[in-house]
């Protein structure tokens, strides 16, 4: 079903309501405490300033690291408050804690257009826990909830899920309805071809999705270290690479489901092998059947990259989840950076390029290609399992359009 979103609210409906609105402002920091990078915050900043213009007071609820329900002074968003302050060019308070009187105090005190963001709200185990006293005491705050936290969605804890029981409108915020839209709506109505185009080290982490994009895809390629569990399970020499022995049945079972269903399963043909994990290691090309002992794959090779663009080249969606490399080591990102480049290309003759969060997402940023994506998801973890097909407890808890 739909989901009601923020847009359906007029200045009628928020103007001099409380607005509790869950948003992911979990930013990497250096050892400075400085943030490195503001996606995040920017991207919610949509929804904030529709509601600031609707003169609604607005009440922001979000996580940081995993203080694991105690106070943790290095894991306060202190430093949010001021870039978040400094994005809007107007002052934004930051309350001691997410609930109690100091809480209280700041959103009693607010006017119209105000802004105040709650500490930390995993301070709290309660919180993680969907504890209904707690959820029922940070919804007391407000009149009305927007979730823009799609990074967080995948999760029912209190401020995602347990605060809608006692909120009502619950709606989606721009930045959620625009992720539910690239991705839900690439699923279940693409434009196609549709590919899929699945990195990573692991087989593991990625077996639901994978499954799930044989189911509806007419094209799935496989890149990353992945693939060499893929090779064993062939019979192939793999000399050091990352190998899953678990799961080489899988790996066939999932050759196996592909070929029943008429998808095409891409598997790399050359790769970059390394003597060594390390952005110096030598390093050599070598075919897939002749890799030799003693040396580890770290990137898909560039007659791989070719076969790849060849069979991108008709789509008209792709969704990209997870490097073809070790594309923080420059040797060997050419296999990562080529892709990014091939849908940068792509998106500008109409196709749908979807970057479904994770390591692919800090790729495409490096190749300073973000720009020209269709879209590019603020979610991990909630990208996967949107793409397995898994309701997310944070989108289910919110209203439907009528």
């Amino acid at each position: 079903m739909a989901k009601r979103s923020l847009s359906s609210l007029s200045t009628e409906d928020l103007s001099g309501k409380r607005v509790l609105v869950r948003v992911d402002f979990n930013v990497p920091l250096n050892k400075e405490g400085s943030i490195t990078d503001d996606t995040r915050i920017r991207a919610a900043l949509p929804t904030i300033n529709d509601l600031v213009g609707k003169g609604a007071r607005v009440i922001l609820a979000a996580h940081f690291g995993r203080p694991k329900g105690q106070v943790n002074d290095g894991m306060r968003l202190t430093p949010v408050a001021k870039r978040l302050s400094d994005l809007l060019g107007k002052t934004v308070e930051k309350s001691d804690s997410c609930v109690g009187s100091d809480a209280e105090a700041k959103v009693q005190a607010m006017n119209n257009g105000d802004i105040v963001l709650l500490e930390n709200v995993r301070f709290f185990s309660d919180e993680e826990n969907n504890d209904a006293e707690f959820a029922k005491k940070l919804a007391s705050l407000a009149e009305v909830y927007v979730n823009d936290a799609f990074g967080a969605a995948h999760r029912a804890h209190a401020s995602t899920e347990g605060v809608t029981k006692f909120l009502s409108p619950s709606v989606a915020g721009y930045l959620m309805e625009k992720e539910l839209q690239y991705l839900q709506g690439a699923i279940d109505e693409p434009k196609r071809p549709l590919a899929a185009i699945v990195g990573g080290s692991k087989v593991s982490s990625k077996i639901g999705v994978l499954e799930s994009l044989i189911d509806k895809c007419d094209k799935v390629l496989i890149g990353g270290g992945m693939i060499f569990t893929f090779y064993k399970a062939r019979g192939l020499s793999v000399g050091k690479s990352l190998v899953e022995e678990d799961k080489l049945d899988l790996a066939k079972a999932l050759e196996e489901k592909a070929k029943l269903k008429g998808v095409q399963l891409l598997l790399p043909t050359d790769v970059v092998l390394a003597d060594d994990f390390a952005p110096d290691a030598n390093s050599q090309v070598a075919s897939i059947d002749s890799i030799p002992a003693g040396w580890m794959g770290l990137d898909i090779g560039p007659a791989s990259v070719k076969v790849f663009q060849e069979s991108l080249a008709d789509c008209g969606t792709v969704i990209w989840n997870g490097p073809m490399g070790v594309f923080e080591f420059d040797r060997f990102a050419n296999g990562t950076n080529s892709i990014a480049q091939t849908l940068a290309s792509l998106s500008s003759k109409g196709c749908c390029t979807i970057i479904g969060g994770g390591d692919s997402v800090a790729a495409v940023e490096k190749a300073g290609l973000a720009e020209k994506m269709a879209h590019i998801s603020t979610g991990g973890g909630a990208s996967l399992e949107l793409l397995e097909g898994k309701v997310l407890p944070g989108v289910a808890a919110l209203d439907e359009v009528a």
